[in-house]
């Protein structure tokens, strides 16, 4: 870095950056929620994909509700209630993931409420696709026009929040076969299926590109540090507790069996 460069940085709070490549999802949450508990420090988490296709639930999410809960016990599909709140995802190598957990007093003027976060956040990206598509923050959604590209999910702590959000570059039609319409959804959604809802963010920008403006936007609001994950993995965390889990085939088949005794009861 220059001292040009450094005299610019003077005043703004440091970032920490993680760059992954298809680190497994639950892995990557189990991070974040580490750093979140247990660091004083800003991070910026991007993960260019997850190895394995998996369903990823907010914390209060129920599968009889949100999944097609037979097919996902069929194929194999895991499913992992995360810490945050939010909506349902199914995740591939097609998402990335781009995370953000700061320091109340490090992102000035954002109160610690989701939606001065989202507010704040939307600012940050309509950065990030400056002059591509029609970029909007619809009802906690981000989105070109009325499809969804990005879902987010927040958890808000005394003095800390996290921001995390799945932007579908790709996916696969017959993934979201295992997601059921949530009974509460945007408006904007107007109960479209989700392969009418959502769209590809590889018909608007290269990955690359992508993620490279991520970076440049960040820059303008904090000194981005890049740092490697054997010192973000350190010893001062070990052994901690997560809440995020991965959900085992018995709760997924008790799950069923309510649906199924539901579906026998109205019938």
């Amino acid at each position: 870095m220059t001292m040009l460069h450094q005299a610019k940085k003077v005043g703004l709070p440091l970032m920490n950056l993680v760059r992954f490549k298809g680190v497994p999802i639950l892995e990557q949450l189990h991070l974040e929620e580490k750093l979140l508990r247990a660091s004083s420090d800003n991070w910026c988490i991007v993960n260019d994909g997850t190895n394995a296709p998996a369903i990823v639930m907010g914390i209060s999410g129920k599968p009889s509700e949100l999944l097609e809960i037979g097919p996902v016990l069929q194929d194999h599909i895991p499913v992992i209630k995360r810490f945050t709140g939010g909506g349902t995802v199914i995740v591939d190598c097609g998402t990335i993931f781009v995370t953000l957990i700061c320091n109340n007093e490090d992102v000035p003027g954002v109160q610690p409420y989701p939606r001065s976060i989202m507010s704040w956040s939307g600012l940050l990206y309509s950065q990030v696709f400056q002059g591509i598509g029609d970029f909007q923050l619809r009802e906690n959604d981000y989105v070109f026009g009325d499809h969804k590209f990005g879902g987010n999910s927040q958890s808000i702590t005394k003095s800390r929040w996290i921001h995390h959000t799945s932007f579908l570059w790709d996916y696969e039609v017959r993934n979201m076969a295992y997601l059921k319409l949530p009974a509460r959804a945007p408006k904007y959604r107007s109960a479209r299926n989700h392969n009418e809802f959502v769209c590809r963010m590889k018909e608007y920008m290269p990955r690359s590109v992508f993620i490279e403006r991520i970076l440049k936007a960040l820059e303008s609001h904090f000194s981005v540090k890049p740092i490697n994950l054997e010192a973000v993995d350190g010893s001062h965390m070990a052994g901690y507790v997560h809440f995020t889990r991965l959900l085992s085939k018995q709760e997924l088949e008790a799950a069923m069996t309510s649906v199924l005794e539901s579906r026998a009861l109205c019938g």
